[in-house]
């Protein structure tokens, strides 16, 4: 059955088009030989990076994440931060911000798959420092954190990696789902989370969080991670709520490199003095939108959730 679904609380449609099914091993995306170069990631090459905003080392002292600027910035705090419109139609301001990566390992055969719960919990512990410390700054209404894996999820260097991107602008996704979130007298995504964690998309729990595949999935194996109590950030976790994603977050990631997957994950949380259920959504990359997608701006996956819960389960 080809069926038509909207996306829990946005009015963002897909359709769920599962007739032909594969097995998830016909997903498997081949590897491909990376290029011989030296990659400016690695430990001896820090010269090559601008300059370093932080580390964090290892007992030996050597660093083990490391983060610094974008050396090809798609937002820098330079130029006009307020956003104005001339001629009716023109509404512009420079990208007002800054553009930083993350290096989460000294090891350039090791990605994220391959990171033990802890590593993650340490791994998150930075993204949830950078986010705050970021989003402390003036004219910056939102701090982008996100992860590309594959040259399918947009990464030009193998080395694993995340970014974050601070921008004078909140993103038009996030207030649209802050907006949604008002039509509700509550947490929408409270009741989503009880409704899916105990429905055929419930993927995986553990006593603080819970990871499910969304009713109207865009991307092949979309999954969502959600802390169980209403959080609107990071930054609202405990120790145990920091450890309980990253628990989520391996498992997750652990049954993608079966698959061998290019992959995004982008963490949405509430911009300051609004409201949103603090969330990280994880897009495998291994289908092609093409022109019905672009035309429609409704997207046709042929993965149903159900199915690609049965395959994060294990089933």
């Amino acid at each position: 059955m080809i069926e038509l679904r909207k996306d829990y609380v946005l009015n963002r449609w897909v359709i769920i088009a599962a007739e032909r099914k594969k097995r998830p091993r016909d997903f498997i995306k081949p590897s491909v030989a990376a290029v011989q170069r030296t990659c400016v990631f690695c430990p001896g090459n820090e010269s090559m990076t601008p300059e370093e905003i932080g580390r964090i080392n290892g007992p030996d002292g050597k660093w083990k994440i490391r983060w610094f600027p974008n050396l090809y910035a798609a937002a820098r705090e330079e130029g006009q931060k307020e956003a104005r419109t001339d001629n009716t139609f023109f509404t512009f301001a420079n990208a007002y911000g800054s553009h930083e990566v993350i290096v989460e390992t000294p090891r350039h055969e090791r990605q994220l798959w391959d990171f033990s719960a802890a590593e993650f919990k340490e791994v998150l512990a930075v993204y949830k420092q950078r986010i705050e410390q970021l989003s402390q700054k003036e004219s910056v209404k939102y701090a982008a954190l996100f992860k590309n894996h594959g040259p399918e999820g947009g990464t030009s260097l193998a080395h694993s990696h995340t970014q974050i991107m601070s921008i004078n602008i909140p993103p038009p996704l996030i207030e649209a789902e802050v907006a949604a979130y008002k039509n509700y007298p509550s947490c929408p995504y409270c009741s989503i989370i009880t409704i899916e964690k105990n429905s055929f998309r419930r993927c995986f729990e553990n006593n603080a969080a819970v990871a499910f595949t969304p009713y109207a999935s865009r991307f092949n194996f979309e999954i969502w991670l959600f802390p169980k109590r209403h959080l609107r950030s990071m930054s609202e976790m405990t120790a145990d709520e920091l450890a309980a994603i990253a628990d989520l977050l391996q498992k997750t990631l652990s049954k993608l490199k079966e698959l061998n997957a290019p992959y995004n994950f982008v963490f949405h949380y509430a911009p300051d003095k609004t409201n949103l259920h603090f969330h990280i959504e994880l897009l495998p990359r291994i289908a092609t939108w093409a022109g019905f997608e672009f035309n429609t701006d409704i997207i046709i996956n042929s993965v149903s959730p159900e199915d690609a819960a049965a395959f994060y389960r294990g089933e």
